[in-house]
């Protein structure tokens, strides 16, 4: 295999696979600095040296029935790329999450040959478990991020690797709040929450109205309490800006971006759920977790899921450490007295601060080196195979 003219395909879909295929695309220049990268991806990406046949964000949707919109555009992109790696075929494919729209395209590009990989596994061990027959079809490798993930391929005979999750290892394990507190003009004794309701349009409008009504309802005990909303780019900042206009709420400061920033600065954190959950986790942050989808989608997850619990720390942990609320029960009556009881009851909040170290244990790896080397290993045995 020569170092200097690796050539790989990826496909990112949203952010955070941007982020976790940047990571990835560094370690691979290490020991390729020729590497050529093409396919779809974000600006971080981009920067590494991905030449994105189109933008990223034309594949950003979220929900079972929203996507169902833009299907015409998604095909179409969808066709595309594999024409452009049937003329040109990689290496490897390599799909970053994004499985509705990575599943199929790399299963076509698996059936002419090309070693396909997928990062980041679909949630088959929480709903529609029946894909994993459609992911044995479509990849030679999956790159799982959490370990219990494992044992399910194992059952159905789907090479699978644990690469562990990169938070764990960017993330440290002492986080400093005073210092955090200092960059954001706060108080080291103040009462502080961090909202995030989530980074995307339908998240934020279905949850922040609930958020604010919670913060005045616990601004009865805590009539100090200081309120960060880090927004998650600049159409959520104008969005959020909106919302508290029409809101009688004040004391808010929004932020734009620095989410880490504001969940080390906080007592506690009232989130979507999603990975910022986990980075909470992480940053040992007392939370709770609430979401709400349009009611078409969630009558369909709700019949698909299998598992008890949708955070992922409760996932991860199995046992329901973390508060969550979701569709109707998202509301100032459910979602105050829980935030209230982790603002007041510091054993609460430390039980939850305990159980997230553990968690933490078990995601540490260094995932991009332990990414690139199971991209370089499945290389080498496909063109073992093929000598």
């Amino acid at each position: 295999m020569s170092d200097s003219r690796l050539r790989i395909g990826v496909l990112a879909g949203e952010a955070s696979g941007d982020l976790l295929g940047a990571r990835l695309l560094i370690e691979l220049r290490k020991a390729h600095p020729e590497l050529i990268v093409e396919g779809i991806g974000g600006p971080l990406m981009e920067a590494q040296g991905l030449s994105s046949l189109f933008p990223m964000d034309r594949l950003s949707v979220i929900g079972l029935v929203e996507p169902l919109k833009r299907l015409p555009e998604l095909l179409h992109i969808r066709g595309a790329v594999y024409e452009h790696f049937r003329r040109f075929p990689p290496d490897v494919f390599l799909g970053i999450d994004s499985p509705d729209f990575n599943l199929h395209l790399e299963q076509k590009l698996k059936r002419i040959g090309i070693p396909t990989a997928h990062l980041v596994s679909p949630t088959v061990w929480a709903w529609r478990r029946w894909r994993i027959r459609k992911i044995r079809r479509a990849v030679d490798l999956m790159l799982c991020l959490f370990p219990f993930e494992l044992p399910v391929y194992a059952r159905h005979q789907v090479p699978a690797e644990f690469v562990g999750h990169p938070l764990a290892g960017e993330i440290s394990p002492v986080p400093d709040r005073a210092g955090a507190r200092v960059a954001l003009g706060l108080s080291t004794d103040s009462t502080v929450l961090a909202l995030l309701p989530g980074s995307r349009s339908g998240e934020v409008a279905r949850l922040l109205p609930h958020f604010l009504k919670t913060v005045q309802a616990l601004r009865e005990q805590h009539p100090r309490l200081e309120v960060l909303i880090p927004a998650a780019s600049a159409q959520r900042r104008r969005q959020i800006d909106e919302v508290l206009a029409t809101s009688s709420i004040s004391g808010v400061s929004v932020l734009d971006g620095d989410a880490r920033l504001a969940m080390t600065a906080a007592d506690a954190v009232l989130l979507a759920s999603g990975t910022a959950a986990l980075e909470a986790a992480l940053l040992q942050r007392p939370m709770v977790v609430a979401y709400r989808m349009s009611a078409p989608s969630f009558a369909v997850m709700y019949w698909l899921a299998t598992t008890a619990y949708v955070s992922l720390p409760n996932i991860l942990l199995n046992r329901p450490v973390v508060p969550e609320f979701f569709q109707g029960d998202v509301c100032a009556d459910t979602l105050a007295p829980a935030v209230s009881a982790l603002l007041e009851d510091d054993a609460g909040a430390e039980e939850q601060r305990l159980a997230f170290a553990s968690l933490r244990a078990s995601l540490s790896l260094d995932y991009a080196e332990r990414a690139a080397d199971a991209l370089q290993a499945l290389i080498a045995r496909k063109k073992k195979h093929d000598a």
